[in-house]
């Protein structure tokens, strides 16, 4: 078993952040995480998440400023990206979830770093209604980049959609329903049903008689935590089965996940329940991360968040 990361690098505690929890895979801090990151040595970390505040004027707690003019914006996001390009180790990976018009600009900066463009995931989540001259938005971006060629890809495996009332496949394979992979279809770049599940691919026997089929890049399984019931927080925050499936696609077990923006601690979660360390820092509320670790290692899991594959 590797070091815990508390062990791996000199984080001590300042006025900019501090320790708040731990267990036996990671630690939690709070603070400011540009500071944080900056204590990180260089190419130390397998993979980062980062979903930081939309500029959207949401209220995330005293002295979080969420609405600031579009070159701040963006001069604020490049500080942090430029810490996450120098602490990703070679072959490691950079997953960025944020708004089309801030990603088109964090993806030019990736770029001109010399970072490797993989993946644009559009996360599908509708229900949300036209704003002016607009389209109704429907989706998040999620930028996948890494440094030079990746050093972890899983294939990540899906069932074939089928109807929940007649049972019956929904897509049309045009022709071409025999030449599917028996294992399953590969994971797209959207996500597609909110039946679609994940499992690593080198499990040979499922334990369901449907058949499976490689994910894609549109995904449309992923639930929005709007209502009360399942929000720990005032805030957004995302479902879990995001985090599960990006981390069982980029790393492997034990492997080093950074969250700069830990929010309800989804990132750290889903790191616990695949069995990879973890870092992760939060500016504002933290009691929410705690209490979802906490729940998690007492054995309450909410069935609706789970990833509900097979790890």
């Amino acid at each position: 078993m590797p070091d815990h990361p508390s062990k791996l690098f000199d984080i001590q505690q300042s006025l900019e952040y501090h320790h708040r929890y731990s267990t036996d895979l990671g630690s939690l801090y709070q603070g400011d995480c540009l500071n944080f990151l900056q204590a990180i040595p260089s190419e130390s970390i397998d993979m980062v998440f980062a979903d930081p505040p939309f500029n959207l004027g949401k209220n995330y707690g005293k002295g979080i400023n969420d609405q600031l003019l579009d070159a701040e914006y963006l001069e604020w996001s490049y500080s942090w990206i430029s810490e996450l390009i120098r602490i990703i180790k070679p072959g490691g990976a950079i997953l960025l979830f944020n708004l089309p018009k801030w990603l088109i600009s964090y993806g030019s900066y990736l770029n001109q770093a010399g970072m490797m463009f993989r993946h644009w995931i559009a996360c599908r989540m509708p229900k949300a209604f036209p704003r002016g001259k607009k389209l109704s938005p429907a989706h998040y971006g999620l930028l996948y980049y890494t440094k030079g060629e990746p050093s972890t890809f899983n294939k990540v495996y899906i069932p074939i959609p089928v109807c929940r009332h007649c049972g019956k496949e929904i897509r049309d394979y045009g022709g071409h329903r025999k030449k599917l992979n028996p294992q399953g279809l590969n994971l797209m770049d959207i996500f597609d049903m909110p039946e679609e599940v994940w499992c690593d691919e080198s499990l040979e026997a499922h334990s369901t008689n449907q058949l499976w089929t490689p994910a894609e890049d549109l995904w449309d399984d992923i639930p929005t935590v709007r209502h009360s019931k399942h929000k720990t927080r005032g805030a957004n925050e995302l479902a879990p089965i995001m985090l599960e499936r990006l981390i069982a696609l980029t790393t492997n077990p034990h492997d080093l996940i950074l969250d700069p923006f830990g929010g309800s601690g989804t990132t750290y979660y889903a790191a616990e329940k695949l069995q990879r360390r973890w870092l992760g820092i939060e500016i504002g509320e933290i009691d929410p991360a705690i209490h979802r670790l906490q729940n998690l290692h007492q054995g309450q899991v909410a069935l609706w968040e789970s990833a509900r594959g097979i790890v």
